[in-house]
């Protein structure tokens, strides 16, 4: 008896043991963070306590991006069942800490976007503490929006956190409203623009495989052309964005490394999937198969590029801090040391290892069911997106962009059932008063067809109507019946509402931590 109620207590204290690592874990981080911070010297000898400060924000910022942002690059490979969880999140530690210490930049701009005017600022050590603030405030709004299981931009947030501040410091006249008008106008566009190439890209491979009759001679056909259209997409944006660093080329450049990259590509994949292909059952399970591995190195990719471009919301404010500090004044771009880089990187990191769980299964499962061909037409959106968006100078948000491809493949599968519902209710209009074996039959022809005789059959039931005709009312009765929503609106409505408050919450929140700092720490 003592020994089953012992096992009650151990499982009734498994989660909270969890908790308390997780917690301890970050702690320990921060706390190692301080302990470095205290062993550094500005010029004149003398040790920074802003700079210590700042440095254990920017690496709670870099964590929370870690547990928030990252979710997006691997979610939907594990919503499809590409990948374990483990798996991913030991690929996206791998290829983000890759990424942000190979290709993460060694200059940044001090003021995130251009959204505040720095000349406005005359005071170092304002400066200082107006960029602690914004980092805080970021980092906290992160925090909220990951207990609440909403994935919001970090870039967003920063730039919210930087304008509070700033005008805090400096008053109204400080904002650039040009930039805010073109970030807010981002909320729109990153997400609609995702979700119209995820769901093009989904049409496309129902299209060319899974309503053809012959799925597998589809797929050795067309399969080949998307994985070299990946090559293209992934090459080009990591050509021109995850490896600026190392090698600058330009636009025109880009896009012919990563044809050729491409062409080579499709001539080495092209037999590969033809014998694999060969081996499959003419099932649209079967077919999924093929996206897995394509699906794998998206992934990787996706992270490598996130972690050389998005490690800077992290540790960009801390590295103009650190110049802030050690030449005494404010400039408008800095050089970031590799130590600042190793804190972004390693809290990336850990942030996705402690907390990231929560977020992929978010984005992987809980906003619509993805299987491989879905989890790839959002990877490709992500890719595509941001080579467009970089061409067009548009201030997307990668985040917005692969949320709302899930978004778009999920809202494409609706339209696409309640499509089928209604030409299904067709079917049984036409055939109102006849035998229903005769009915099902026909629908159950329907239903196996390709979408050509599907399109023919429909048609032909159009041109020799029913002669008994359903009331309006009962048709859209009927209609509901057959309709299903693929989107959970409950996570829609909670990640479309975060994004709309995310600048403005953390704007406000970085206004109201500047004000306590400059009552307690400023004169």
């Amino acid at each position: 008896m003592e020994l089953k109620n012992m096992n009650k207590i151990e499982n009734a204290t498994a989660v909270a043991r969890k908790e308390m690592f997780r917690l301890g874990s970050a702690l320990l981080f921060i706390v190692l963070i301080m302990m470095y911070a205290s062993t550094l010297r500005l010029g004149d000898g003398s040790i920074s306590m802003e700079l210590i400060i700042a440095a254990m924000i920017g690496g709670y910022m870099a964590m929370n991006i870690g547990a928030n942002d990252v979710a997006n690059n691997v979610g939907p490979a594990v919503g499809s069942k590409a990948l374990t969880l483990t798996g991913a999140i030991i690929i996206a530690i791998i290829f983000e800490s890759a990424g942000a210490l190979i290709a993460g930049g060694d200059v940044i701009n001090t003021i995130k976007k251009g959204i505040i005017d720095p000349s406005l600022i005359s005071d170092p050590d304002t400066f200082v503490w107006l960029m602690i603030a914004a980092l805080l405030s970021a980092a906290l709004w992160l925090n909220l929006a990951t207990a609440l299981g909403a994935p919001v931009s970090t870039t967003h947030s920063i730039v919210g956190g930087v304008l509070g501040a700033g005008i805090a410091a400096a008053g109204w006249e400080v904002a650039n409203w040009d930039k805010m008008g073109a970030i807010a106008a981002s909320w729109i566009i990153s997400p609609v623009i995702g979700g119209v190439i995820a769901a093009s890209f989904l049409i496309w491979i129902k299209r060319g495989i899974t309503y053809q009759d012959d799925m597998v001679k589809a797929a050795k056909k067309l399969l080949p052309w998307l994985i070299a259209i990946m090559a293209f997409a992934f090459s080009t944006y990591l050509i021109m964005k995850g490896l600026k660093k190392i090698w600058k080329v330009d636009f025109i450049t880009a896009i012919m490394i990563g044809s050729a990259i491409a062409a080579a590509v499709y001539l080495f994949v092209k037999p590969i999937i033809n014998k694999h292909a060969a081996k499959l059952d003419n099932t649209k399970s079967s077919i999924n198969t093929l996206f897995t591995i394509p699906l794998i190195f998206a992934a990787a990719l996706l992270s490598f590029a996130h972690g050389a471009n998005d490690v800077a919301n992290a540790v960009g404010p801390l590295a103009a801090i650190y110049d802030s500090v050690q030449h005494h004044g404010i400039s408008t771009k800095a050089d970031i040391p590799l130590w600042i880089m190793i804190i972004g990187a390693i809290g990336i990191s850990l942030g996705l290892f402690l907390f990231g769980p929560k977020l992929i299964k978010t984005v992987g499962s809980e906003i619509t069911e993805l299987d491989q061909m879905r989890a790839f037409s959002v990877a490709m959106a992500a890719a595509i997106t941001v080579i467009v968006a970089s061409k067009l100078g548009l201030p997307v948000s990668s985040t917005h962009i692969a949320v709302g491809g899930v978004f778009g493949v999920g809202f494409l599968r609706e339209y696409l059932k309640r499509n089928h519902a209604k030409s299904i209710q067709e079917i049984r209009d036409h055939y109102t008063g006849k035998e229903q074996e005769e009915v099902e039959l026909y629908i159950e022809k329907f239903s196996q067809a390709d979408l050509v005789s599907k399109k023919k059959m429909i048609k032909q039931l159009k041109k020799h109507k029913a002669e008994v005709e359903l009331t309006k009312k009962d048709r859209k009765s009927l209609n509901k019946v057959y309709q299903k929503e693929l989107v959970k609106r409950s996570a829609f409505m909670k990640i479309i509402a975060a994004w709309i408050i995310t600048v403005p919450a953390s704007a406000m929140l970085a206004a109201l931590i500047f004000f306590a700092i400059r009552g307690v720490m400023l004169p």
